[in-house]
C-alpha cells in the first residue's frame, strides 16, 4: 500500500492496561531506552507503574497520560526501526493521544511531550479535585438529539456537553454530577441503547476543566512546537493543523471543548487514506474506525505479539 494511504493513530485516556509496553521492552531496544528517557526526564517509575502497579495508581489521572504517552511513543519508534519503508500520509491522537501524534509528526520532542502530559495530567486532576465531574458514555442516540438532551439538562451553573463523538451511536457526555444525572435519565428516555456512568472522577472536556485552563495554556505556549513534519489532525478543528500557532490552539481548547474523533476520520478517509495503524496500549481507536468505515483496513501494534502477527502483514504492497 502506498505511504499516501496510512494514517498513525494514537490512543488517549481508558485505553490503559496493567502491563502495558512491557513485552515491547523485553524485545526491543528502543522501547528500553524509551522507558528509561522517560523516567530520567520525569523522575517517576513509569515502567513499574505500568506493568505493576497497583492498578489505582495506574489509573490515577497524573499517572494514566505519561505512561500512555511513552508506551505509544515506544510502539511508533519500535514501528519506525522495523519498518522504516512505512510512511504516514496523517496522524490523529485522541484526546492525549494528540501529543503522542506530535511527537510522531516531527512537532514537538519527546522530553517536552512528557513535560506537557505530566503537566497536563496533574491540572486536570487538580480541577477534577476542586470541581468534581463525571462522564457517561451513551450508544445508539444521534449526536443532534444528544445535543440537545444536554443543552435541556444543563443549568447556567451545572453544566454537562459532549465531550467524545467516538463514532455513529457512540458518544460521551461530560460534566457536573447532577446535570449528567439529569441527561443520563433523558437520554435513556429518548431511545438510548445503553446509558454508562464511566468510573472516572473527573469530567474531561468540559467547563469543569476551566480552572486548568491558564496554566495548561501557559504550559503549551512556552513548549518548543514546530511544524509538524507530518499533517496531524486536531481533535477540536477535525482539520489539518499547519503551523505551531494551530497546533497550540488546538491543545489549549481541548482542554474543555469536545474530541470530535468521527469528523476527525472521516476527513482522513475523504483523503484517500484506506489503512490505520493504532500504536499504543490497546485496540479501541481501530474499533471506532471499524465503526465509522468498515472499508478501511485497521491493525493495532502495541504489544509484542501484534508486532509479530504484523510481519505477515504488508502495508506497503498495493
Amino acid at each position: 500500500m502506498q505511504a499516501e494511504k496510512i494514517a498513525f493513530l494514537f490512543p488517549g485516556q481508558g485505553s490503559q492496561f496493567m502491563g502495558m509496553g512491557e513485552s515491547l521492552t523485553q524485545s526491543f531496544s528502543v522501547a528500553r531506552d524509551t522507558y528509561a528517557e522517560a523516567e530520567n526526564i520525569l523522575d517517576t517509575p513509569i515502567s513499574r507503574i505500568s506493568w505493576f502497579g497497583p492498578e489505582e495508581e495506574l489509573n490515577d489521572t497524573a499517572n494514566t497520560q505519561p505512561a500512555l504517552l511513552v508506551h505509544s511513543v515506544a510502539a511508533w519508534r519500535v514501528l519506525r526501526d522495523l519498518r522504516p519503508d512505512i510512511v504516514a500520509a496523517f496522524v490523529a491522537g485522541h484526546s492525549l493521544g494528540e501529543l503522542s501524534a506530535l511527537v510522531a509528526a516531527g512537532a514537538l520532542p519527546f522530553s517536552s511531550a512528557l513535560q506537557l502530559v505530566r503537566q497536563r495530567g496533574q491540572l486536570m486532576k487538580g480541577a477534577g479535585e476542586h470541581s468534581p465531574g463525571g462522564m457517561a458514555a451513551v450508544l445508539g442516540l444521534e449526536l443532534a438529539s444528544l445535543d440537545a438532551i444536554c443543552a435541556q439538562a444543563s443549568t447556567p451553573t451545572e453544566i454537562v456537553q459532549i465531550a467524545n463523538d467516538n463514532c455513529p451511536g457512540q458518544v460521551v457526555i461530560s460534566g457536573a454530577e447532577s446535570a449528567l444525572e439529569r441527561a443520563m435519565i433523558a437520554a435513556s428516555e429518548a431511545g438510548a441503547k445503553r446509558v454508562v456512568k464511566l468510573a472516572v472522577s473527573i469530567a474531561a472536556h468540559s467547563p469543569l476543566m476551566s480552572q486548568a485552563q491558564h496554566q495548561f495554556n501557559q504550559a503549551v505556549n512556552e513548549a518548543p512546537i514546530e511544524t509538524p513534519q507530518i499533517p496531524i489532525i486536531g481533535n477540536v478543528s477535525a482539520r489539518p493543523l499547519s503551523t505551531p500557532d494551530q497546533v497550540r490552539a488546538d491543545l489549549q481548547a481541548q482542554l474543555t471543548a469536545r474530541v470530535r474523533w468521527t469528523e476527525s476520520i472521516e476527513y482522513i478517509r475523504a483523503q484517500g487514506v484506506e489503512m490505520f495503524i493504532e500504536l499504543g496500549s490497546g485496540d479501541v481507536l481501530s474499533s471506532l474506525v471499524k465503526r465509522i468505515d468498515r472499508k478501511t483496513t485497521r491493525i493495532a501494534l502495541g504489544t509484542l505479539e501484534d508486532f509479530e502477527k504484523y510481519d505477515s502483514v504488508d502495508p506497503s504492497a498495493e
